[in-house]
């Protein structure tokens, strides 16, 4: 490795003979706002220099001259170079990380991201000192993940250094894309869910927007990804192993976080929640720096820890070392790892911890929030009108019964004003339509983990009930039934008593008899002799309905998604196409109920990452031809594109800056998997999560046809008829699902046999990219040209991957699902191609299945035989192969339609051959896809969230 120009000039001490270094603080609080900036250096000594610089008023300094930049550094927030790279060095070596001989890359990273960490303190403590001041109404963002990225490229571009920073490196000897490569993502998330999270935090401080977010610091993530010949391994992240210069702890912010224990009425007419597990929460804050503003808000994460006094000394003394540290380690346990298994009681329980020690610090800190900024006797009437709690997706549903408790057992508010103020404050985001995503718990684990929420979800769920009852009536007994089924949060659970009571005044009033218990959804029409027996001695038939579950065979469980409609004041789908979904069936009999709660928000994506920081190349052309760089923030300049998509100086630009970034695709793929791709074939990319919904088998399955006909063609008959191809896979499977993983492995097989076939060279390659993440998609998103979207329609939410790719100029490929609807409608339907069964056909599908009167396609027939025949290698593929077979059972009878699309999906891809055999026609639609992506900026999304649920408006700082 080169030796940097600041090793080669310090070797014992970094800074012996380096610049000296002027820094002025401001260090007061509120309307003394801290502001560090480093403003000149010299060459003849080393020298500290520190002055109080007010920010209210102007000091005299000696150097009139110093006074001056001084003040112009301070009002402009820019820096130079020299300046910044006096600040880098002075990290390197006040602020070590690694030893002081040398400057090298991962060294060079550390000090330049505590060096914009500097001025982001600046920001950040102005924006919520004045925040304080003002005391406005502030939303509080609740997610189990936030997939952030790197964030120094991110960081300095939203603070407009790029370019001096970049300077300041090549002065201390490195490059800043080099520098920037060192850091790690911060593995905080999964999926879209998390990647959501982290756009809406961008869109905020961009907007202006008073907003926090809050979540938890997991040690180790998910998991990194390795692909082995057995397919995919996982171990643990280590993302922390370094360090996170980002993230400040907060040692004087932690909460107590207690779970098991019992409930007992207090002396003082509270109830009491008293002994169990108690730990403790503790804050780490990491910045977020709005775009050209000065607004940087805050993430929040909890780490999760004990105190010192519940070290068992004594234990450890007597040798008992597992004694010792067991309170330290279950404590720690609940942040190691993001999802963790749940198939064993044990990970069921950690997974219960998480959400409610999310919850539960997220919401003290909130109303400790709240208390202080009252500056006197606290009016909790007015806690909605300061506050407002999003929970994304269901993970974060005991902010309900938490805010509650929290109200009734320590603040002493009665059930009425705690209730009503949790559901004008609480709102819900909904994800998903899939079974496994709506969370049920089981109620035992809930009562033994967390006895009083239990307590206060019976109040909500009787409470609902009375709504229901009060809506319905009483009269017919079998519709009632059927509403208690549907909507109940407590599922397969007794009736409360006072709902007994109710009922039974009814039977009196009607000659009903129902019991005490609800039925199962699915019971049986009772014989023909029961009946008769039902009949009165007049002749007339009773009606008879019961309410009985069958214990041994329904386990009491508690619907989140259900509370969380219940217990909120809005609940918002993240598709036009999902939320109708959401409304016309998931929550059909809400819906019927609170039509005014239910509301969409299309997701939407940052335009700075997700073209600005990502995409230079295009990023320039963008604002050449619409004349301005108002498109970064007002992505509605996008559509001026349309107007020149036909010009052939802008089209001879757009393929340029594409075949640029598939060369960094291309040397990307060879540093990751071995495999030489050339940067003149079509670049064809599905890049996400691995579920049997999303359909990457399907993918593959048409990859392997292709490969098929190509081998049985000869050399020239294959050219003419295909294009060239390089398919790119990537994404994660969770680690204990098991047939998400033989798909990983399938696809990894087909590409080991495609890519070595010298009859089929660069006509077809295969490539999976391991361990998929935010900064592999800022590497694969720019240089895409056709990107697959293709999941069973009506089971994606939104997709945001999909709107990435359609900003970057990608050709989309998908079904009418999710976002894919809207996208299509913007960019036009001529530049989409779509195949596939709508979502209103699935579930009349799948009962064709399982009639036995399906008939699959002969070439989706063929494909499975030549995987069968050991083509690819001598893993056994029977039962992913058995799962696309049969009529009946889930995970079998080809539960995600993947043989019914399969005909529909093929034919689809011949039409992009044709395309892309006209390039002037395939730049086109190219043009038109980022010009169409204009609506899905999350600047747009959170602007509906600010004005539609949240009621909170920008604040500009002065």
């Amino acid at each position: 490795m080169a030796t940097s120009t600041l090793s080669r000039t310090t070797r014992s001490n970094s800074f012996s003979h380096s610049n000296s270094i002027s820094i002025f603080i401001d260090p007061n609080r509120r309307t003394r706002r801290s502001k560090l900036f480093f403003i000149r250096t010299s060459r003849s000594s080393r020298n500290l220099s520190i002055k109080n610089v007010a920010s209210n008023q102007k000091h005299k300094l000696k150097d009139s001259g110093v006074q001056e930049e001084a003040a112009g550094a301070l009002d402009s927030f820019k820096p130079d170079s020299t300046s910044i790279a006096a600040s880098i060095k002075y990290h390197a070596e006040f602020t070590p990380s690694f030893s002081p001989e040398r400057f090298e890359l991962p060294k060079a990273f550390f000090a330049t991201a505590e060096s914009v960490r500097d001025m982001l303190i600046i920001n950040w403590n102005a924006t919520y000192d004045y925040y304080e001041k003002m005391n406005v109404k502030q939303a509080y963002y609740l997610s189990m993940e936030f997939l952030q990225g790197r964030a120094l490229l991110n960081a300095i571009g939203n603070l407009e250094l790029s370019g001096a920073y970049a300077k300041a490196l090549r002065k201390l000897g490195h490059n800043l894309e080099d520098v920037a490569r060192q850091e790690p993502d911060a593995a905080l998330g999964n999926g879209g869910l998390g990647r959501l999270a982290s756009c809406f935090l961008d869109s905020l401080a961009t907007l202006n927007y008073p907003a926090w977010g809050y979540g938890l610091r997991y040690k180790y993530g998910l998991f990194k990804q390795h692909i082995t010949k057995d397919g995919q391994e996982e171990v643990a992240e280590s993302w922390l192993e370094m360090g996170y210069p980002w993230e400040i702890i907060r040692n004087d912010v932690s909460y107590p976080v207690k779970f098991y224990g019992e409930v007992i009425p207090g002396s003082d007419g509270k109830t009491q929640w008293v002994g169990g597990e108690n730990i403790k929460a503790v804050a780490y804050d990491v910045p977020i720096p709005g775009y050209k503003t000065k607004t940087t808000i805050n993430l929040r994460l909890w780490s999760t820890t004990v105190a010192s006094e519940d070290f068992d000394l004594c234990a450890f003394n007597a040798g008992d070392h597992a004694k010792a540290c067991q309170a330290m380690k279950n404590a720690e346990k609940i942040c190691y790892i993001l999802y963790p298994g749940d198939e064993s009681i044990e990970g069921k329980t950690l997974r219960l911890k998480q959400q409610y020690t999310l919850c539960s610090a997220s919401l003290q800190d909130i109303i400790a929030r709240f208390e202080r900024r009252s500056g006197g006797p606290v009016n909790w009437e007015k806690f909605p009108e300061k506050v407002a709690v999003q929970m994304n997706d269901t993970h974060p549903t005991l902010c309900i019964p938490e805010l509650i408790r929290i109200l009734m057992d320590v603040k002493g508010l009665n059930w009425k004003e705690a209730w009503d103020i949790t559901q004008r404050t609480v709102a819900y985001t909904n994800h998903t339509v899939l079974p496994e995503a709506l969370e049920k718990w089981s109620l035992k684990l809930m009562q033994e983990l967390l006895p009083r929420h239990v307590e206060i979800i019976k109040m909500i769920d009787e409470e609902l009930i009375h709504t229901i009852i009060s809506e319905y009536g009483t009269e017919d007994l079998d519709l009632l039934q059927q509403k208690l089924k549907q909507m109940r949060i407590l599922d397969n659970f007794e009736l409360p008593a006072s709902i007994i009571e109710l009922l039974a005044k009814s039977e009196e009033s009607s000659a009903v008899n129902p019991t005490e218990e609800l039925a199962i959804a699915d019971e049986e029409t009772k014989p023909t002799d029961e009946q008769d027996q039902s009949e009165g001695e007049d002749g007339e038939k009773k009606q008879e309905v019961t309410f009985e579950p069958d214990p041994a065979e329904l386990p009491k469980t508690v619907r989140m998604a259900n509370l969380c409609v219940v217990g909120g004041h809005a609940v918002n789908g993240v598709a036009e196409i999902h939320s109708e979904i959401v409304q016309r069936e998931v929550f059909n009999e809400f819906y019927k109920l609170w039509p005014e709660k239910f509301q969409n928000k299309t997701n939407g994506v940052t335009p700075r990452r997700w073209i600005q920081f990502c995409n230079p190349g295009l990023s320039k052309i963008i604002t050449k031809w619409t004349g301005t760089e108002d498109w970064i923030v007002n992505t509605e300049k996008l559509v001026e594109l349309r107007k020149f998509a036909d010009n052939e100086d802008l089209q001879s630009e757009w393929r340029e800056a594409k075949r640029r970034n598939k060369m960094k695709i291309v040397s990307f793929l060879k540093e990751k998997t071995g495999y030489v791709v050339s940067p003149d074939v079509m670049f064809d990319v599905q890049v996400k999560r691995i579920h049997e919904y999303k359909r990457q088998l399907l993918n593959i399955m048409g990859i392997v046809y292709r490969y098929k006909k190509m081998k049985e063609m000869g050399p020239e008959e294959r050219k003419a008829a295909f294009v060239p191809r390089v398919c790119i896979f990537g994404g994660k499977a969770f680690a204990t699902y098991v047939q998400a993983k033989r798909i990983v492995k399938f696809i990894t097989d087909v590409g080991a046999t495609v890519n070595h076939d010298p009859e089929i060279g660069d006509l077809l390659k295969v490539v999976f990219v391991p361990d998929y993440n935010v900064s592999v998609a800022e590497v694969l998103i720019p240089g895409s040209e056709l990107s697959q979207h293709i999941s069973t329609a009506g089971m994606e939410a939104s997709g945001t991957s999909n709107m990435k790719f359609a900003m970057n100029g990608c050709i989309l490929i998908g079904t009418l699902d999710g976002a894919n609807v809207e996208i299509r409608e913007e960019v036009g339907e001529e530049n989409f191609f779509l195949f596939g069964a709508r979502a209103h056909e699935i579930a009349e599908l799948r009962k064709e299945r399982a009639e036995g009167k399906f008939v699959p396609d002969p070439r989706f027939e063929e494909v499975k035989a030549f995987v069968r025949s050991g083509i690819f290698g001598p893993y056994n593929y029977e039962e992913l192969m058995g799962s696309l077979e049969g009529n009946e059972g889930y995970g079998r009878a080809d539960y995600f339609l993947v043989g019914k699309d399969f005909p529909g999906y093929m034919e689809c891809q011949e039409k992009v051959d044709e395309a892309y055999r006209d390039q002037k026609r395939w730049t086109k639609m190219s043009i038109l896809n980022t010009a169409g992506s204009f609506k899905f900026s999350s600047d747009r999304t959170i602007h509906q969230y600010a004005r539609d649920i949240w009621r909170i408006e920008p604040v500009i700082l002065p």
